[in-house]
């Protein structure tokens, strides 16, 4: 990932003046910016903002290090790995005025904005005519073969805060009542529990009050699946976010990262600054309903 945001950016017209990919070459960017004791600033370090896409149990220290030294970063999801550390992040960001932006790419996919729109249209449709939220269900699945990565956190924080993020685009967190189905908390003997997990989400309050929403995720799958499927009262209809290539693995659709990319920069220019908080709030808030272990 660190790769595919170097390109992007780069295409953007930003410049990497250093890259670490070990601690030690950290350090020694340190040592080169002279913000080993932060006694430098951003624009005194000749600093713009910082990526981070490094091991998920990794983005809280890093993150936090620059963050400290009022650096705005963006950093791969998850944004921690406990509730405690992630909303430390998105506070001290918001407390000095710091850019902090999670890559959350999904909230970015173009397919699943279409959705949102057309979604979104339905549903207050039904509001506007006392229909409510009652007998609305989204079913969100995402399951892929698998892979060595990421295996230093559990299938929730590593594949469910897509689809969690994305829901929290449409509900407000502090509307939702969780209950878990199957959780993949921690390594065990048999690691498929480390690997899958279902959660169900009720929007129990607000105007929208009656929606069910069920998760499924899976990274140790005989296929590859991104999908939200919806049901109102008198209709259903599924909608895959992501392309396919011949061999039914999924092809990553390169507009999610180019607007997520695109956002951050508009955010560094001083552009939708309100917006920019409540996406990190939103990332903090996928960590804690992920169980944050």
């Amino acid at each position: 990932m660190g790769e595919r945001h170097r390109r992007r950016f780069e295409l953007c017209g930003v410049e990497f003046v250093a890259v670490a990919d070990t601690q030690t070459e950290f350090d020694g960017i340190v040592d080169k910016l002279n913000l080993g004791a932060g006694e430098m600033s951003a624009g005194e370090a000749g600093v713009d903002f910082a990526v981070v896409a490094s091991p998920a149990t990794t983005h809280y220290d890093y993150a936090k290090f620059f963050l400290e030294r009022h650096i705005p970063v963006f950093v791969e999801k998850p944004l921690a790995t406990t509730a405690e550390q992630a909303q430390e992040l998105v506070d001290m960001a918001a407390a000095s005025g710091t850019t902090l932006f999670v890559a959350q790419s999904e909230c970015f996919n173009p397919i699943f904005l279409n959705f949102r729109k057309h979604f979104a249209a339905e549903l207050n449709a039904r509001i506007a005519s006392n229909e409510g939220g009652a007998g609305v269900r989204l079913d969100f699945r995402r399951e892929h073969r698998y892979s060595s990565r990421c295996r230093d956190v559990n299938v929730m924080l590593d594949l469910l805060v897509h689809d969690l993020s994305m829901f929290l685009t449409m509900f407000r967190a502090e509307d939702v009542k969780m209950e878990w189905l199957k959780t993949g908390k921690k390594a065990s003997n048999d690691e498929a529990e480390f690997d899958s997990a279902m959660m169900r989400l009720r929007v129990a309050s607000g105007e929208y009050r009656g929606v069910i929403a069920d998760f499924y995720v899976n990274r140790k799958s005989n296929c590859d699946m991104r999908e939200i499927a919806v049901e109102f009262p008198k209709s259903r209809y599924t909608v895959s976010l992501a392309h396919y290539n011949f061999e039914g693995e999924v092809e990553h659709v390169p507009d999610s990262l180019d607007n997520e990319h695109r956002f951050f920069l508009k955010l560094l220019a001083g552009a939708c600054t309100d917006w920019g908080r409540r996406a990190a709030q939103n990332a903090a808030d996928c960590v804690r309903m992920c169980g944050g272990v």
